[in-house]
């Protein structure tokens, strides 16, 4: 089975570059600090419990496959992508949450550290790479995007973000990854 992914319309693509408009959605996130190459499994360990029955249900949820039946807890499905983002020396790491939830009837995190918000609506520049998920190979990328970003006529109102659509134990060669900044258009 696929995993869902965050909603977009594609506006603009050439070739691995793709100008895409994003809908408000929610996303259970948490702060973590370390290395580049360290955060993003400690925070996708920590969101992945979350979905995973670490939280506390205050309203019934629709069950999904597999139905793990214990009291107090709700399995929420994965989705793709799991976005990784530099914020005052800090790692934000989010997953986006399934579009059939709202804030309300979404679990409370039993982890203190992760928090539910609504991401706003925006344009996003994303360039599409598959490979390892080093931070030279990222900061390369970024930078090509960057590049691509200033050719298409576009101003960064973002920091870059790393998006992973694949699980840890996926093969490197076999990773779907993507650089995301959010833009608006030049007025000429």
């Amino acid at each position: 089975m696929a995993t869902p992914e965050a909603q977009f319309t594609v506006m603009e693509k050439e070739k691995d570059f793709e100008l895409r408009r994003y809908e408000p959605h929610i996303v259970a996130q948490i702060i973590v600090e370390g290395d580049f190459a360290e955060v993003g499994n400690k925070g996708f360990r920590r969101l992945f419990e979350y979905i995973n029955e670490k939280n506390r249900t205050k309203v019934p949820i629709p069950m999904t496959a597999p139905v793990l039946d214990e009291i107090a807890s709700t399995k929420i499905p994965m989705t793709a992508p799991v976005n990784q983002e530099k914020e005052n020396g800090k790692w934000v790491i989010s997953f986006v949450m399934p579009p059939n939830y709202t804030l309300e009837t979404l679990p409370e995190p039993l982890d203190p550290r992760v928090s539910l918000k609504i991401a706003p609506g925006r344009i996003v520049a994303a360039l599409k790479y598959s490979g390892t998920w080093s931070r030279t190979r990222y900061e390369e990328k970024q930078a090509l995007l960057e590049k691509m970003v200033r050719a298409h006529g576009l101003i960064p109102v973002g920091k870059p973000v790393f998006a992973r659509y694949n699980p840890p134990w996926t093969l490197w060669f076999l990773r779907r990854n993507e650089v995301l900044i959010p833009v608006e258009r030049v007025e000429r």
